[in-house]
């Protein structure tokens, strides 16, 4: 069998499994990637999610001795909902950033991957395969990068002409020498429009972020919010999607190919109020098939009681003054002083002060008396 001929037909079938674009590059390291993350941890700009060492990230056959090749794909999402739910004044909503919409995208590129790595395997019985997805070592824009099926954005995005950056990314390794295909130009030019968007200034410069200023990141922490991004993160609930939404190339872009990936309004777009009462296997229950589930219920509780102060949301009062008076974790009891504190009523006021009173923990005090302080200003 020929390498060149077997390609092709990889091409072909990739098209009949839901596999959007596809590309070819060598398992050589990836040595532009190598000093940048070098550089990315001595500025301390990981967001400290990242698997494996920087070795294991960009020397390929570190996790795959046999690798000659890597198959990189991409798989189109939506980029808007059909019938948007608004939110209302007393009614108010979060939102899920569009890379959890739908089934998580872990499970619907590993069932991909899985397909082509049995394709291969009947075509070529002793081919030696590994895939992964996110969660792998490699870096997934990196390989799609260098495999041909986009350029990496100023927004650190890999961008497709078809699809824009709303793809997911995964790759395989392969033992099979295949014919790499081109790297494709750069086609951010001089624009620098998601570098003026962002809302935190976490896109440093061009292909440079800082993930520990990242609302996509910082959505999915567990402690108490740094106090300078709280009034950044708005309505958001699980992700950031200010630098695609802004970027030309994703212009016009809505991709609905795949079932599994379509959204549902109801859960893409959730009332809070709701939300603040689930308890755990309520909240696995209705979100856990989504990606943005992954860090579990406090993260997206948190950020529901940040969004309620967003919008000062008076008609959550008495939920969050419960949630100050009872909740057990520390970070809740103080997200909702700091939320009281923005909506400002008297309620709000004496609830806190009674309430500072019997808490013992340093930094939910703390988050009482900012809130008193700031009260008292206004």
């Amino acid at each position: 069998m020929r390498v060149d001929e077997l390609k092709k037909d990889i091409q072909a079938y990739a098209k009949t499994i839901g596999i959007d674009k596809i590309g070819f590059t060598t398992a050589d390291i990836f040595t532009e990637m190598k000093e940048r993350l070098k550089r990315q941890q001595e500025l301390k700009y990981q967001s400290g999610f990242e698997k494996g060492s920087i070795e294991e990230r960009t020397e390929p056959k570190r996790l795959l001795p046999e690798a000659q090749s890597i198959i990189s794909i991409a798989v189109a999402y939506p980029s808007r909902l059909e019938k948007t739910p608004r939110g209302t004044k007393g009614d108010r909503r979060g939102i899920f950033a569009r890379a959890s919409w739908g089934i998580d995208y872990h499970i619907a590129l590993r069932k991909r991957l899985d397909k082509l790595g049995e394709y291969i395997k009947a075509r070529v019985p002793d081919a030696i395969i590994k895939s992964m997805v996110d969660t792998g070592e490699l870096s997934d824009r990196a390989v799609a990068e260098r495999a041909g099926v986009g350029f990496s954005g100023k927004n650190t995005s890999i961008i497709t002409k078809e699809h824009g950056s709303f793809v997911y990314l995964g790759e395989m390794l392969t033992n099979i020498p295949f014919i790499p295909d081109e790297k494709i130009e750069d086609g951010c030019g001089d624009c620098t429009i998601c570098l003026d968007a962002c809302p935190t200034g976490a896109i440093v410069q061009g292909g440079q972020l800082n993930a520990q200023r990242c609302i996509a990141f910082l959505t999915q922490t567990k402690d108490f919010l740094p106090e300078e991004f709280r009034t950044k993160i708005g309505n958001r609930l699980y992700g950031c999607d200010t630098c695609q939404q802004v970027c030309p190339w994703n212009r016009d872009k809505d991709s609905h190919f795949h079932k599994e990936l379509e959204p549902d309004p109801e859960l893409v777009k959730p009332k809070l109020k709701p939300m603040l009462h689930l308890s755990n296997r309520e909240f696995k229950e209705k979100f856990g098939h989504m990606s943005g589930s992954w860090r579990g219920k406090k993260p997206i509780q948190r950020n529901v009681i940040l969004a309620l102060g967003h919008y000062k949301e008076a008609s959550a009062e008495n939920d969050l003054i419960a949630l100050m008076k009872n909740d057990p974790r520390p970070v809740i009891r103080g997200t909702a002083a700091w939320s009281l504190g923005k909506i400002g009523t008297d309620a709000a006021k004496e609830a806190l002060s009674k309430a500072l009173e019997k808490e013992d923990n340093e930094q939910v005090q703390y988050e009482m008396q900012n809130a008193l302080s700031a009260m008292n200003i206004k």
